[in-house]
């Protein structure tokens, strides 16, 4: 599989590589995106695609220094805000 090419020399990546990219599989990524837990997305004549920038920005969310941070967890699990 060539995913590293497609993420080097694309802009816009669909569910699979950006899944790839953040180290994610594809079917969480797509709970992210239905439970509103995500990076931002585009649609775009029906299919769905990430811009790299918005996948490191939801990425770096989570960013912490230590277990004890504040910050640690910022960026939620794949669940129903409502059972946050």
């Amino acid at each position: 599989m060539l995913m590293p090419d497609i993420i080097k020399d694309t802009r816009y990546l669909r569910t699979k590589e950006a899944a790839y990219y953040v180290g994610l599989s594809s079917r969480t990524l797509e709970k992210h995106r239905i439970y509103g837990t995500g990076p931002a997305y585009r649609k775009v004549g029906g299919r769905v695609i990430y811009t790299i920038e918005d996948l490191r920005a939801w990425a770096d969310r989570g960013a912490c220094a230590s277990t004890s941070d504040p910050n640690n967890g910022a960026v939620s699990p794949p669940i129903r805000r409502s059972q946050l």
